[in-house]
């Protein structure tokens, strides 16, 4: 793995130099799945906690580039190293009659409720400000903010500490949830693909029809025999968000 491949907390440093004290790492996971729901995970760091300052877990990185033994082993080092976490899920029925990107902000408006659940960090935030990293090209978070600044980020899950950690806090939140569906929903191999449109997911959603754990919206080209097999396109070309997301 390339040393480029690794984040640092440089843009975080440079929001706390400009007066924010709470740096809020957003990202989603699973927004290409076919199946199970989409996740937003948020990671906080606060500038005058000690442990912001100590090296965070050595191969955090963006969980897209790390394999699942590697994320389940650094997940909770990584969870115990920021100052506080949450992840926002939205399912994949709601996914279908919101469309993904309301469905996105939703998640993370979820995830920050969670984190603001916590008074006396609400009433720091307000005092002492706070932005979110969007990982992305495109604030699909919007008006779900509550009040916190955005900064939106292309590969800000690689190139940031506190999007990298929000990525794999979620992606392994996602990934053990969709291990707990394919108990009650056999005969797609949920717990190996993690809803994402493999060739065997393809094959057992042709033969089986959608379940109850399915974008339903999704499926018009896999069931009339054409989809992607890499399921990074929705089927519904309505839901889609901009190119590069």
């Amino acid at each position: 793995m390339s040393s480029k491949t690794f984040p640092s907390l440089s843009l975080e440093n440079e929001l706390w130099a400009k007066g924010a004290r709470f740096v809020i790492g957003m990202d989603e996971v699973g927004r290409g799945a076919i199946a199970g729901p989409v996740a937003v995970g948020v990671a906080l760091l606060d500038k005058q906690a000690e442990k912001s300052q100590l090296p965070w877990p050595e191969k955090l990185c963006d969980s897209k580039l790390i394999s699942e033994k590697v994320r389940n082993e650094i997940v909770e080092p990584v969870a115990n190293w920021v100052t506080a976490s949450a992840v926002g899920m939205v399912a994949a029925a709601d996914i279908d009659s919101r469309g993904i990107v309301d469905a996105l902000a939703t998640a993370g408006s979820s995830a920050l409720a969670q984190l603001l659940e916590d008074l006396n960090l609400r009433k720091e935030i307000i005092r002492d400000g706070a932005v979110i990293i969007l990982d992305g090209s495109h604030n699909w978070l919007g008006a779900k903010a509550s009040g916190i600044d955005v900064m939106v980020r292309t590969k800000a899950d690689r190139d940031c500490v506190s999007v990298a950690a929000a990525s794999v806090i979620a992606k392994v939140a996602r990934d053990n949830l969709m291990i707990e569906l394919s108990k009650s929903v056999s005969g797609f191999g949920l717990e190996g693909h993690k809803g994402y449109a493999s060739a065997s997911h393809i094959e057992a959603v042709r033969r089986l029809g959608p379940s109850p754990q399915h974008r339903v919206t999704w499926l018009t080209k896999i069931l009339a025999g054409s989809a992607d097999a890499d399921g990074e396109q929705a089927a519904n070309p309505n839901q889609q968000l901009p190119a590069g997301e």
